[in-house]
C-alpha cells in the first residue's frame, strides 16, 4: 500500500494545497486532479452530490498523484467507513464539539485494535495494492472540523484526542457559531476576533503535533494562513472556478466589444 503523500509533505515541513470538489461530475473531478493540487476533497456534506456520485469522483482521481479525501455529511459511522472503503486516504468530519465526539470519530477511522472500523475495503483494496489493516491505520488521516462555539471552548481537549491527525477550520460556520450572528459567514476572515480564534487553532495544533487545515477563498489568504502555521490550505473549488471563470470571460467580452 502506497504512502500517503500528504504525510510525506508534512514530515518534510511543507504545506499542502487542497482542492474542493462539490459538483457531481467525475470529469470535473478529473480536470481538478490534473490541476496540480496535492489533494482533493469530495464534499459529500454540502456538495451537490451523494455517495453514488462520490465513488466515481474518487475513481476519477486515480490517474493522478493527487491524494483523495472526503468531507462526510456528519459524525456518522456508516458514511465515514463507506468513504474509506471507497478509497479516500483522509476524512474531514464536520461539527466536532468535544473530546467525546472526536474520540468517536477517530474510532470509526481505524480497524481494531485502534478503532472499530468494519472490514470491507471493496474499492480501497483494489486501488491500493498491498492493502492491509495495519497500513490503512497508519496512512488514513482523521481531520475534525472546528466550527462551533463548543468546538472552540473544548479546543484543547479535542486536540489531545489520541489518533486524531488534524483540525480543519470551516470559517463560515466558525463565524456563525462564535459571533452569534454579528458577522456574516464567509472565508478569509480579517476581523481581529476571528483571526485570534483561527491563529489559536493553529497554535493548539502545533502544541499537540496535529496538522492545521483551513478553507480559504484565495491564495493570498492561504499564504497568510501558512505563515500562522496552517499546513493544509484549501483554495476555492470546482463550482467557484467555473462560476468565476465564466463571469470573467463574459466581462472581458463585453469590455472588448464596448458593452
Amino acid at each position: 500500500m502506497q504512502r500517503n503523500r500528504l504525510r510525506e509533505l508534512w514530515e518534510a515541513d511543507k504545506p499542502a494545497l487542497n482542492g474542493w470538489c462539490a459538483i457531481a461530475s467525475p470529469f470535473a473531478t478529473e480536470l481538478m486532479a490534473r490541476g496540480g493540487f496535492d489533494s482533493l476533497t469530495v464534499d459529500i456534506q454540502h456538495g451537490a452530490l451523494d455517495y453514488s456520485s462520490a465513488l466515481p469522483m474518487i475513481q476519477a482521481m486515480a490517474g493522478s498523484p493527487v491524494v483523495p479525501l472526503a468531507r462526510v455529511p456528519w459524525l456518522d459511522a456508516g458514511y465515514i467507513m463507506k468513504a474509506l472503503d471507497a478509497g479516500v486516504l483522509g476524512v474531514i468530519c464536520p461539527m466536532i464539539n468535544n473530546r467525546a465526539e472526536a474520540e468517536e470519530f477517530v474510532s470509526y477511522m481505524r480497524y481494531p485494535p485502534l478503532g472499530q472500523r468494519s472490514y470491507g475495503p471493496i474499492r480501497a483494496a483494489v486501488s491500493m495494492p498491498g492493502y492491509t489493516t495495519d497500513r490503512a491505520n497508519a496512512e488514513v488521516l482523521a481531520f475534525a472540523m472546528i466550527e462551533t462555539k463548543s468546538g472552540v471552548e473544548n479546543l484543547e481537549d479535542i486536540a489531545a484526542t489520541p489518533g486524531l491527525d488534524g483540525l480543519y477550520v470551516g470559517p463560515s460556520d466558525l463565524t456563525l457559531g462564535t459571533q452569534e450572528g454579528r458577522l456574516p459567514p464567509g472565508f478569509d476572515r480579517e476581523e481581529p476576533e476571528m483571526t485570534e480564534i483561527i491563529r489559536r487553532i493553529a497554535d493548539v495544533c502545533a502544541k499537540n503535533g496535529l496538522v492545521a487545515g483551513i478553507h480559504c477563498g484565495g491564495p493570498e489568504y492561504a499564504a497568510k494562513a501558512i505563515s500562522w502555521g496552517y499546513r493544509l490550505t484549501t483554495v476555492s473549488g470546482d463550482n467557484r472556478y467555473i462560476s468565476e471563470g465564466a463571469m470573467a470571460t463574459v466581462a472581458d467580452w463585453k469590455k472588448a466589444n464596448g458593452l
